[in-house]
């Protein structure tokens, strides 16, 4: 695809956050048939933390120690252009901060977009970040979750997700006998793909999402910056105006489609720093000014 290499050997060199943190409690992402799925052999393979072909979507859950909860649930989104998931980095790891932050954190491992193994393949991601939420949110007093604190966050194509499940929650592409919102309470894009366009889009992770030719009705219906209205979730947003990648432009559109829509975002746009913050800004202070805007937005308030 176009530019994985690139984006994959930057996102390499992100500096180490801490030590590995392993799956703490991995369960199917679906109780029973995965929607929207063919029969197919289960092609999955992880080498390096990078996982490919992804045919069987997980959710893990990291909880915070006993006591130091504070209610806020973030469901995490890898990225890796719709082609791979570089899950330990942009994930479990990620979460491991997040609960010292007294967040719970869910990783998820979604589907890799795929005729093979896909009906509908360029909703299939989607479908599985509308259950993420479910599940979290019908779990929430289990978990000792608040339900109404629950955000979702993506990094790159993660995103792309993250943003989607953002803008596209009243369309609704899974069972939900119950009627549970679908809608994220907040949003943390990374570096994030937003837009399809052709002039700002990337390539590789509209390609793979769409296929080669995608309509134009397709490109804006995934092109974010296009979906958000007045009830659109809060977010805050990290970019680097070196991206070359995905350029700052996508960060750049959102924002300026929340703030019309007078929704809440933070914006934080580093002059250097690439795609996948390879050597700046550091984890701690781009992540440390994240938790500064969940505190100023009541998403962190001790339970």
């Amino acid at each position: 695809m176009t530019n994985l290499s690139g984006l994959l050997a930057a996102i390499c060199l992100v500096p180490m956050l801490s030590a590995p943190l392993l799956a703490q409690t991995e369960m199917p992402l679906y109780p029973g048939r995965v929607p929207n799925a063919k029969e197919a052999e289960n092609q999955e393979t992880n080498e390096n933390n990078v996982v490919r072909n992804v045919s069987k979507p997980t959710l893990t859950a990291f909880l915070p120690p006993a006591g130091t909860g504070n209610g806020t649930a973030v469901i995490v989104c890898p990225g890796g252009g719709y082609g791979v998931l570089v899950i330990d980095r942009e994930g479990y790891r990620v979460a491991k901060e997040l609960n010292r932050a007294g967040i719970a954190a869910f990783v998820l491992k979604y589907r890799l977009p795929n005729d093979r193994v896909m009906q509908d393949k360029a909703v299939g991601p989607l479908q599985d970040a509308q259950q993420a939420i479910k599940t979290v949110r019908e779990k929430a007093k289990e978990w000792r979750i608040d339900p109404a604190k629950i955000g979702i966050m993506g990094f790159s194509a993660g995103g792309h997700l993250a943003s989607t499940a953002g803008t596209h929650y009243d369309s609704t592409f899974i069972d939900n006998p119950q009627k549970t919102s679908l809608r994220p309470d907040f949003m943390v894009l990374v570096y994030p793909v937003i837009s399809f366009d052709g002039k700002i889009g990337h390539k590789g992770s509209s390609a793979n999402l769409l296929g080669a030719s995608p309509s134009a009705e397709q490109v804006r219906y995934f092109s974010n910056d296009s979906q958000v209205t007045t009830s659109t979730p809060p977010a805050y947003l990290t970019h680097a105006g070196d991206d070359t990648v995905v350029p700052v432009s996508n960060s750049i559109r959102f924002y300026e489609a929340l703030n019309a829509k007078g929704v809440a975002a933070d914006m934080h746009i580093y002059s250097q720093g690439q795609h996948g913050y390879p050597k700046t800004p550091s984890f701690d202070e781009w992540f440390g000014r994240c938790l500064h805007w969940m505190r100023t937005n009541n998403l962190l308030t001790t339970q």
